[in-house]
């Protein structure tokens, strides 16, 4: 049985620097053995079909595999079609009335405890907002994410300690939940 996965690569293809060319992520998907690969956008997101089952274990593989071609390495989250419905599915915000450039997921390798957050004073960032999910992070910021101040307090080192993040606005997860049939 083959299930349908997306793959988020973190921090490629930005200011010039550790460039994976889209053609080439591809033809490194299908080198692996996945089917059916498709890139969206030039900012790291490919979509595949596998039987292989573990998204870690695949984002391991994916990693190693960008690493020997490319030089670099690249950290690389791996999700199920049916995990990025229902990422879309929960989102906690009235999405619909919202532009993509507002409305942002980060997605995590591992649980979002709340704890980790407990220091940030949601008040002192009004209007901007934002919710956990299981792995997931969702941000409202009214104005984008270039000029969020929350973003940057929810992005500090001591914050994300011991996961890795990357984060999507609204409009590509929708995008690869539709990409992936979930």
């Amino acid at each position: 049985m083959t299930t349908r996965y997306a793959v988020l690569l973190r921090g490629i293809n930005v200011g010039g620097n550790r460039k994976v060319p889209m053609a080439d992520l591809r033809e490194l998907l299908t080198g692996l053995g996945h089917d059916d690969v498709r890139t969206y956008l030039n900012s790291g997101n490919a979509v595949f079909s596998s039987a292989t089952a573990g998204e870690d274990k695949l984002a391991a593989a994916v990693e190693e595999a960008i690493a020997n071609r490319f030089g670099f390495t690249v950290a690389c989250l791996v999700r199920s079609g049916a995990y990025l419905r229902a990422v879309a599915d929960n989102c906690p915000f009235q999405a619909a009335g919202l532009q993509g450039k507002q409305l942002h997921v980060t997605y995590f390798s591992g649980p979002v405890e709340p704890e980790r957050y407990a220091a940030i004073d949601q008040q002192a960032y009004l209007p901007e907002e934002f919710r956990l999910g299981d792995r997931a992070l969702y941000l409202y910021a009214p104005d984008g994410l270039g000029r969020s101040k929350l973003a940057e307090a929810l992005n500090r080192p001591a914050v994300n300690k011991g996961v890795t993040g990357t984060s999507r606005n609204w409009n590509t997860v929708l995008k690869l939940a539709e990409l992936t049939g979930g």
